[in-house]
């Protein structure tokens, strides 16, 4: 049974990415990961605030209203905090490269169009097979319009694409008021793949202290609704590589994903309960499915349930929600 796929460009072995996360911190914990079957690794990410701290196009991001009251001051974490700086993150990198038999994607994420973007050169030097590049920004200036934010994140792909000769894929978030332009206007503009979608930690609120407070909670499979429906839709619209990411837990999880048009379904959460060893039982299962139902090759099922192969494109539009509330009990 075939379970290779093709990811921006690389060959890889089966479906299952492991998506920048605490596992690859060491070079140890990537090694798990290859045994488990991870068919390639993304590092997880170097910042831009690491490289770029003292950066004043920077601060006019990162500190806008920070000195608004004082309990804003502490916001954002000390650079020290980091458990890796620029330097050792490329080291780890090249072990990683020397080490590993499967690809290593390096990560980059930031908001700027800094020098910061020269570690892209770094990481590709250091034998990066590919650089994710996650533009986690969130607008709040109601002077930005919309137009000049699409045209942050196509600059600073302009800048990496021009630092660097390998393939080049951009995480997203779905806040767009018109995502299937986005994705075209990326795709114009060279991205190689994109992985849909970003998960923003939203705050919350401590009620006994009355303090904002940051915090992570791990996904759900039902969290995978959102990529899934906007993969289905540009499968076919889009030439570049796409990937799932955020609630891919289970082998159907897997599935769904490959059927919607996905390249790859990435995992962070699952392997963060479950350790690296998911991936295994996860593999295994997905081949048993296919057995079952007579597939031979991932490449057979792709995008076979994407919005240009149903027999009802508008299931992933506007009509599905109307049919989903009348059959609501």
């Amino acid at each position: 049974m075939n379970l290779s796929t093709t990811y921006l460009g690389l060959r890889l072995k089966n479906p299952i990415v492991v998506s920048a996360s605490p596992l690859s911190r060491t070079l140890d914990g990537m090694k798990k990961l290859e045994d488990a079957g991870a068919s390639a690794i993304v590092m997880y990410s170097l910042f831009e605030e690491q490289i770029e701290h003292e950066s004043a196009e920077l601060q006019h991001y990162l500190a806008y209203g920070s000195e608004s009251y004082a309990e804003a001051i502490d916001y954002f974490p000390d650079i020290s905090e980091y458990n890796l700086g620029p330097e050792q993150y490329i080291e780890l990198l090249h072990k990683a490269k020397q080490s590993l038999d499967i690809p290593v994607i390096g990560s980059l994420n930031g908001v700027s169009n800094g020098g910061w973007i020269e570690y892209a050169r770094r990481m590709e030097q250091a034998g990066a097979d590919a650089i994710e590049l996650n533009v986690y920004y969130i607008p709040t200036d109601p002077k930005l319009t919309s137009q000049e934010i699409e045209d942050r994140y196509i600059n600073v792909l302009h800048a990496v694409k021009k630092a660097v000769t390998i393939p080049v894929a951009m995480k997203l978030n779905p806040f767009f008021s018109s995502f299937a332009h986005v994705a075209k206007r990326l795709e114009h503009a060279g991205a190689n793949g994109l992985v849909l979608f970003n998960r923003f930690y939203q705050p919350d609120f401590d009620l006994a202290a009355l303090e904002v407070k940051p915090g992570v909670v791990l996904s759900t499979s039902d969290e995978m609704r959102l990529p899934l429906r906007w993969i289905a839709i540009l499968h076919g619209m889009v030439q570049t590589s796409l990937a799932g990411t955020s609630g891919i837990h289970t082998e159907e999880d897997v599935l769904k994903m490959v059927m919607a048009g996905a390249d790859v379904a990435m995992m962070c959460s699952a392997l963060l309960k479950n350790g690296p060893e998911h991936i295994t039982r996860v593999l295994e299962n997905l081949q048993k499915w296919m057995l079952e139902h007579e597939y031979v090759s991932i490449e057979q099922m792709k995008g076979s349930m994407s919005q240009q192969s149903v027999p009802d494109p508008s299931a992933f539009e506007r009509a599905n929600y109307m049919k989903a509330l009348n059959r609501f009990k």
